[in-house]
C-alpha cells in the first residue's frame, strides 16, 4: 500500500489534522497523500495541510446554489467552501477534484452549471451516480444513470478523453473543447467494469477494514493494531485482500446495510 486518501464523515473537523498528514507524509513507501473534505474548513487549512506533506484534495459539492445547498447540506456554508477550492488551489493542492453526487429532481438541472466551471477555471469536476446506502438505498427516484448524464452536457460540445488528471481511481475523464479543466463520470451502478481495477481498501474510524465499499463484510483490526502484533496486523490485512470480492452484488438487489456512506468515506 502506497497510496493513502483520509476521508470521513469530515476529516478537517479532527484534532490535529495537521499533524497526522505530517505523520503519514513521513512514512516511508507512501508516495500520494490525499483528502476528501466538504470544505467548509479548507480556506483554513490549505496552506498548512500542503506545507505538511498533503498532496491533493476532492472536494464534495453537490449544488452551486446556496438555497438547495442549506437543504442538501442542512447547514449555510456555500461561500466557505468556494473560497476553500480557492484557496486549495492557491496552496497547489492540484487538481483540486469536485465531486458531486447527481441526483435527479434535486440538482441534476445544475449539471450545466458545474460543467461550464471547466471551461474559464480550472476546475475537475466529476459526476457520481447515487449509490444505495442503508435505509435510503431502497429509493432509486433520484438515481440518474452516466449516460444520461452525457446526454444532457452534449449541448456544450464534444467530449475529448482526457488523461492529465493525477489519480487511480474509477474516474474516466474528459475535456470540453478548450476547457481548462476536466469533466470526470464514475457510475459504480451502470458500468459493468467498475470494479475491475479496484485495488482499494478502506479503514473506518472504529478500526473495521472494509474490502469492498459496496459490502458489508470487514475485518476488526482494532485489538491486534492495540496488541503491537504487527505480524498479526499484517495477516489481517492479506486476509481482507484475499476475500475482496471481484464486485459488487447490486444487480442482485444486495445492498450495503451496516454502515452510512458517511461512516466508511468515498
Amino acid at each position: 500500500m502506497n497510496k493513502v486518501r483520509l476521508s470521513g464523515g469530515e476529516p478537517l473537523v479532527r484534532a490535529g489534522i495537521v499533524d497526522l498528514v505530517k505523520m503519514l507524509a513521513g512514512i516511508k513507501g507512501i508516495d500520494d497523500l490525499s483528502l476528501t473534505t466538504n470544505g467548509i474548513l479548507l480556506q483554513r487549512y490549505a496552506r498548512r495541510l500542503k506545507e505538511a506533506g498533503l498532496r491533493r484534495v476532492n472536494v464534495s459539492l453537490d449544488t452551486l446554489r446556496e438555497d438547495r445547498f442549506n437543504r442538501i447540506c442542512r447547514r449555510g456554508g456555500l461561500q466557505k467552501v468556494l473560497k476553500g477550492i480557492e484557496a486549495a488551489h492557491a496552496a497547489g493542492l492540484n487538481p483540486v477534484k469536485i465531486n458531486m453526487v447527481v441526483m435527479r429532481n434535486i440538482n441534476d438541472d445544475e449539471l450545466l452549471d458545474f460543467a461550464r466551471k471547466t471551461l474559464a477555471e480550472e476546475w475537475h469536476v466529476r459526476f457520481i451516480e447515487l449509490m444505495p446506502f442503508g435505509e435510503q438505498g431502497q429509493d432509486t427516484t433520484g438515481f440518474v444513470p452516466l449516460t444520461e448524464i452525457q446526454e444532457r452536457l452534449a449541448v456544450l460540445g464534444e467530449l475529448l478523453p482526457d488523461s492529465s488528471v493525477v489519480g487511480n481511481g474509477p474516474a474516466r475523464y474528459y475535456r470540453l473543447p478548450s476547457a481548462r479543466g476536466t469533466l470526470g463520470f464514475i457510475g459504480p451502478i451502470t458500468c459493468g467494469d467498475f470494479c475491475l481495477t479496484c485495488n482499494r481498501m478502506r479503514l473506518t474510524a472504529d478500526g473495521k477494514l472494509h474490502p469492498c465499499l459496496l459490502g458489508d463484510h470487514e475485518i476488526d483490526l482494532l485489538p491486534t493494531l492495540r496488541s503491537g502484533d504487527l505480524d498479526g496486523l499484517r495477516q489481517l490485512i492479506q486476509q481482507a485482500v484475499h476475500v475482496k470480492p471481484e464486485g459488487h452484488y447490486l444487480s442482485e438487489g444486495i445492498k450495503p446495510k451496516k454502515r452510512a456512506m458517511s461512516q466508511i468515506g468515498g
